[in-house]
């Protein structure tokens, strides 16, 4: 049998289907070319300032709202396979149409569009995850998924960083063509999508609740709202990376700034697949409240490193690798958290709900951090994404207070050890 490094064997005796799910995630972020460049096609090619971006961004998360919301109740009330399949079918066509078009704000629509069944999906692959593993194998289930993505993107930023100035809708067409390719992949190799039945003391807290609604299921769990909030701030103040951090660079280099970010969104990619399975084995005894908070303290470092030393190349690399470790950090503790709390009936509506308020407050990010960012400047933006990450991590405080005693039998210690 082939010897995996000790820091993979980690992820082996999961159910085939989550294997399926990895390697469909590795062929789709090979076509991830877009979302890492949005901000440049709208402030280069289209001739954008910053709080227009932000305008287009907000307008399209609030267009996301009800598909989140429609996600999350159909995800608990429908063949979740079938769903993503959809979902994946419609956003191939959006894409596809936008390859053959000139670039206009209808090739815009069409690939918020594409972003929009991307979000109605988003909830059935989150739910379907935690349904196709045990309490004690889910951190390593959310872990392999998210390596997978991070496998497949390692090189597409850079490659839209290539093609950005003159073959941008190359870089539509090979998204097309990826998320057709995973697709095929879960119709014809996911058959069984029966949910894993968790008979130990861990899986009590995950038992069904059909005869119980949405408000009762978090007012008997009040620090799951405290968490989805913590996560939306979060990740509001994560999401600069994709906003802030290009149009920095684009001011301060021109018209290498897309080149410049790619390979940085690149080595982002690649930290994240060189490092995730070693952070997830050393730290796997690490309650996931604290996992959290050590990776918004990391990405808070990497951003004020790359605040204060703004036109330094290199230290945008020493910058990213802080702030993926902080990002593997809340990625693999966000899904096992949120997962092993609630009934698995509510799965898809709870996280349906946690993307919409994700999408409120980031579009609210958006708005104050594009007007100040032309009103003030990038020094006085950055300032109010730290503040954001500030509120996160005393809201995370919270969670790591009050969590063993609101959930105690998740804290039962387990002797033994992954192999």
């Amino acid at each position: 049998m082939l010897k995996l490094p000790r820091s993979f064997e980690q992820y082996r005796g999961l159910r085939k289907e989550i294997y399926v799910l990895f390697f469909g995630r590795i062929v789709t972020s090979l076509g991830s070319m877009i979302w890492p460049v949005l901000t440049l096609i709208l402030s280069q090619k289209m001739g954008m300032n910053a709080q227009r971006i932000a305008a287009v961004m907000v307008a399209s998360s609030l267009i996301m709202i009800p598909a989140n919301l429609a996600g999350g109740r159909i995800a608990d009330r429908f063949n979740k396979k079938r769903v993503i399949v959809v979902c994946d079918a419609l956003s191939i066509a959006c894409f596809l149409i936008s390859a053959a078009v000139p670039l206009s704000y209808v090739t815009v629509a069409l690939f918020l569009a594409a972003g929009i069944c991307q979000s109605m999906e988003y909830p059935s692959y989150n739910a379907l995850i935690a349904d196709l593993t045990r309490t004690d194998d889910r951190e390593r289930a959310y872990s392999l998924e998210y390596l997978g993505m991070n496998l497949g993107m390692v090189l597409s930023p850079t490659i839209a960083g290539l093609l950005f100035q003159r073959f941008l809708w190359l870089s539509f067409l090979i998204s097309g063509v990826a998320i057709g390719l995973s697709t095929l992949l879960i119709v014809f190799r996911i058959k069984d999508i029966t949910p894993v039945e968790d008979t130990g003391e861990k899986g009590e807290y995950q038992k069904a609740r059909d005869d119980a609604g949405l408000l009762t299921v978090l007012k008997e769990n009040p620090l799951v709202p405290v968490f989805i909030v913590c996560m939306s701030v979060y990740y509001a103040a994560y999401g600069q990376y994709n906003f802030l951090m290009p149009l920095d660079m684009g001011r301060v280099h021109g018209e290498q700034g897309a080149v410049i970010y790619g390979t940085v969104s690149s080595l982002n990619c690649i930290i994240v697949v060189l490092c995730t399975p070693f952070i997830t084995r050393l730290f796997r005894k690490l309650s996931d409240p604290k996992k959290l908070l050590t990776g918004e303290c990391l990405v808070a470092v990497g951003y004020a490193l790359f605040l204060v030393l703004l036109g330094h190349i290199p230290v945008y690399y020493a910058a990213i690798i802080l702030f993926t470790w902080g990002e593997i950090f809340t990625t693999i503790s966000e899904g096992p958290y949120l997962s092993t709390r609630i009934p698995a009936s509510h799965r898809g509506r709870i996280n349906g709900l946690s993307s919409v308020l994700g999408t409120l407050i980031t579009g609210a990010g958006d708005l104050a951090s594009g007007h100040i960012y032309d009103s003030a400047g990038g020094a006085a933006a950055w300032t109010l994404v730290l503040s954001m990450l500030a509120l996160a991590g005393v809201l995370t405080a919270v969670l790591i207070a009050r969590d063993k005693k609101a959930y105690p039998k998740l804290y039962l210690t387990d002797n033994s050890d992954i192999t």
